[in-house]
Order: structure tokens, then C-alpha cells, then sequence
């Protein structure tokens, strides 16, 4: 018997195609990431539901369907990310249930505001998944006080060889959470090292944890399944399509003060901007424009309040929010 003919005969285990999303809002300054109610062990879930090809005529349409049916949002700008099946994510070695394939989204709704019609306790701040990402006020004290020492410890076990970007462990810890300066779209890099060193409770789940572990505790809130490794590829793609798409103002209201606009950028980045620098780009780059009108919410001097120039994206292709560090 040929190998060809050992495959037909093998044992197949059935594949379903899930639609799994990553909706972001902002809400009083803080990224806030929909989630769709939690599993027995309290761990949350992004809305998801599978693909129906009788149903849905696209992926994008089944997603919308998904996500009206659990959560009562409508979605404004949303994107593929990427196809999420690796053998281990949900299944066991004997199990027999069909192996779940996610298409992960990323999609930006607005949140605040009665026009929007969004319950706020259906949202959480996604920087309770990932508080090692939030460096608005300064670098989190867990970083050095429990994540470095336990990657020092497991990047001496094998410090020279490299992967398959041609890094070595000691390069991979400096970079993503070392000396180098914080590069705010490795979100996903910074999750997949923790899970390879065996550091969070994703990798515990798949057998794949580290005795370091017990060392460091809790690292942010887990997820189901691998919804957390989809949610940090959302906030990677997020922080980098920031800068050369007017994304943002999908979860602005529809007219806010310069510094509103700041807040939300610095949220979604994880970093401080600097004020003058920030309102020059911004004015200077035309993708706002005064409505003539004041804000007295401020608590001092009233402030200008702007709307996003639609018309911009039909003058340029790229106009987004390209600005400096804080």
C-alpha cells in the first residue's frame, strides 16, 4: 500500500471555518475590544460564529451577521486580518470534533454617545489582556520586575540559535522587550514570545508551559481559545494602519477637540505624543477642519472643534496620522 493510498484511508477529522472578530471602540481615553460573554473558566471570547456558505454569501457578510446576532453592533470599517488553524489552538490530540479555522477582522465601531446605541459592559479594555502594551504614563513595572527575568532565564537556555528571521532568544528579548526602543505595532511578536517561553496561560492550556511560569503569574487576562493571539494581531495591524490610513476617525464622534484626537491616538498606541508637534501635524496635513463651533467640556477655555475632511480620501491616497514620540 502506497503512501497515497494510506492517507485515503486515514481517519479525517471534519474542518469548520469560524468568523471570529476584534472590534475596537474607545471610551474615556481606553481602547476597548467587544466581547461576546465568557466560558466556564471566566475567560472572555470575541464574537465569532462559523461561516455559513448557504447563508452567507461572503465571509464579510457572515462576520456582520455574526456579530448583529450576539452584540447588537453595526460595523463600520473592517479588514481581513488573517487565517488563524493551527493544530493545537482548540483541538486534542484524540479528539474528533471538527477542527476549528478562524478568519480573524479586525473592525472599528464607535463607542459613547447616545447616537451609537452600544452597551459599554459588552466592551473591556483591551490593555487588560495585554498590560504589558500600555506605555502612556511610563514602561509597565512588570516588565522588568517579572517578564525580562523570566526570558533572561529562558533565553539562557538556548541564546545563540537563531529563528527563522535569523534572531537568536538574547536578540528577540532585547528588541521586543529589552533597550530597543518600543515599536508599538509588535504587538503579536511580544505574545508569541511570551507563549514560546511559556509565560502565559495560552501556553499552560496547550501544554506548552514553561516552570517560569509560576515565577511570573498572571500576565494579562487569558482568552478562549486563541482569541487573545487574534486580538493582538488586530491592535498590531491597528497601531501601524494608524499611520497612513485616517482610520482613527472611525471611532471619533463626529465633531471633537484637537486634543480629544490626541487621546485616542495615544490610546491606541500605547505611547505619549507630543502636543505641539502633534496638532501641527495635523493641521498642517488637512485631514481635519474646523466646524466653527466650541467645546466647554474641557474645564478651561473653550476649545475649536473639528471634523474628519472626508474629501481627503479622494485627494491623496494616504493620509494618516504619521507623527512623533511624545
Amino acid at each position: 500500500m502506497d503512501q497515497q493510498e494510506n492517507r485515503a484511508r486515514a481517519p479525517t477529522m471534519p474542518v469548520e471555518v469560524n468568523l471570529t472578530a476584534a472590534i475596537v471602540a474607545v471610551a474615556d481615553d481606553e481602547p476597548m475590544i467587544l466581547v461576546a460573554g465568557a466560558d466556564s473558566a471566566g475567560q472572555a471570547a470575541l464574537p465569532s460564529g462559523p461561516f455559513d456558505p448557504l447563508a452567507h454569501r461572503t465571509f464579510e457578510m457572515g462576520l456582520r451577521a455574526w456579530v448583529n446576532e450576539q452584540a447588537d453592533v453595526r460595523l463600520g470599517y473592517v479588514e481581513q486580518l488573517y487565517t488563524f488553524g493551527d493544530r493545537g489552538r482548540q483541538a486534542q490530540a484524540d479528539d474528533r470534533d471538527p477542527h476549528v479555522v478562524s478568519v480573524g477582522y479586525l473592525a472599528l465601531t464607535q463607542l459613547g454617545g447616545d447616537e451609537s446605541g452600544l452597551d459599554i459592559t459588552q466592551f473591556r479594555r483591551w490593555y487588560s489582556f495585554f498590560p504589558w502594551e500600555d506605555r502612556r504614563a511610563k514602561k509597565p513595572a512588570m516588565i522588568e520586575a517579572k517578564i525580562l527575568p523570566a526570558l533572561a532565564k529562558w533565553s539562557a537556555r538556548d541564546p545563540d540559535t537563531p529563528n527563522s528571521y535569523g534572531l537568536t532568544r538574547t536578540e528577540r528579548v532585547r528588541i521586543l522587550f529589552g533597550d530597543a526602543p518600543f515599536a508599538e505595532e509588535s504587538v503579536l511578536d511580544r505574545f508569541q514570545l511570551l507563549y514560546e517561553a511559556g509565560l502565559v496561560e495560552e501556553a499552560r492550556r496547550d501544554g506548552r508551559a514553561s516552570p517560569l511560569i509560576g515565577e511570573v503569574g498572571p500576565l494579562g487576562e487569558p482568552m478562549r481559545h486563541d482569541h487573545r493571539r487574534i486580538l493582538a494581531t488586530a491592535m498590531g495591524r491597528l497601531r501601524a494602519k494608524m499611520k497612513y490610513r485616517p482610520v482613527i476617525f472611525e471611532m471619533m464622534p463626529q465633531a471633537f477637540t484637537l486634543t480629544a484626537l490626541q487621546h485616542t491616538a495615544e490610546a491606541i498606541s500605547g505611547r505619549r505624543l507630543h502636543k505641539q508637534n502633534f496638532r501641527r501635524f495635523v493641521e498642517n496635513s488637512a485631514v481635519v477642519e474646523p466646524t466653527g463651533e466650541f467645546s466647554n467640556r474641557t474645564g478651561g477655555r473653550p476649545a475649536a472643534l473639528f471634523r474628519f475632511r472626508r474629501d481627503v480620501l479622494q485627494e491623496r491616497p494616504a493620509p494618516g496620522l504619521r507623527v512623533g514620540r511624545g
